[in-house]
């Protein structure tokens, strides 16, 4: 793995965690203490982040890392949260799926389930339901929601884009948040994308939060969704050990390990 790439897990780590020790690097980016070391050295040498006994700790509150970055960042615990959350819906139900490494993961599970609707903004989500030959049928209707796109953005945003949610119910919500506490809620760091997760949550009959376990317990800058409006968890084993887990499990109707 290049430098580059694994410096740039690392900060996604750190932009979800605010900190991250020694130890939670070399298990997730299957490295060499050492290689680890001189990683920390140049986060810190680049301004990025501050070296402790231990670890590295974010100097300040960042933006997620791009899409690209995020997806290969926990993979394998996201693909068992979207083959978890698949198997929640039915025929026949609508759903809106927001724009992010682990719903994008969903779409791909989705493709094989027939008789939904789903409503999404996530540019890649759309593409992944729709990966098909030009003139063959398409298991579930897929409809892709208006606004307006950044340079690099892959998914829309705006008003326009939260004035189309709001034409529609679904029967469930499947979003997954920057961050998720016990008492704050679901939370993203982008006021855009807290906008578009809201209105997604007040035009659901259900919401359902997908979220590895480096998600819980933490707080991001806009809250979207209170705890009593959270239907459903679905996160990874490696929640089990975690306070923020069982805070979470005490409160929620329902809480699923993929």
């Amino acid at each position: 793995m290049l430098q580059e790439t694994r410096l740039h897990r690392i900060r996604a780590l750190l932009s979800t965690l605010g900190q991250v020790s020694t130890e939670r690097i070399i298990k997730e980016l299957g490295i060499s203490r050492e290689t680890a070391r001189r990683d920390i050295i140049e986060l810190e040498a680049q301004g990025l982040a501050r070296r402790v006994h231990g670890g590295l700790v974010a100097l300040d509150a960042t933006p997620e890392p791009p899409l690209t970055v995020r997806s290969s960042v926990m993979a394998r615990e996201k693909r068992a949260i979207a083959r978890a959350a698949a198997q929640l819906l039915q025929p026949g139900q609508t759903v809106f799926l927001d724009a992010g490494s682990t719903t994008t993961m969903l779409a791909e599970e989705l493709r094989s389930m027939s008789g939904l609707t789903i409503i999404t903004n996530s540019l890649n989500a759309a593409l992944k339901l729709c990966a098909a030959e030009e003139h063959d049928a398409l298991n579930n209707q897929v409809i892709l929601l208006g606004g307006s796109m950044l340079a690099g953005a892959k998914e829309t945003r705006g008003e326009l884009t939260v004035g189309e949610i709001y034409r529609y119910r679904a029967d469930v919500a499947l979003l997954s948040p920057v961050a998720l506490d016990a008492k704050q809620g679901a939370s993203s760091f982008h006021t855009h994308e807290a906008a578009i997760a809201r209105a997604m949550t007040e035009q659901a009959g259900r919401l359902i939060l997908l979220a590895d376990h480096t998600k819980l317990g933490l707080t991001s800058r806009m809250s979207y969704a209170s705890i009593r409006q959270i239907a459903t968890l679905v996160t990874d084993s490696g929640a089990q050990p975690l306070p923020a887990f069982n805070a979470l499990k005490a409160l929620l109707p329902q809480v699923l390990l993929a």
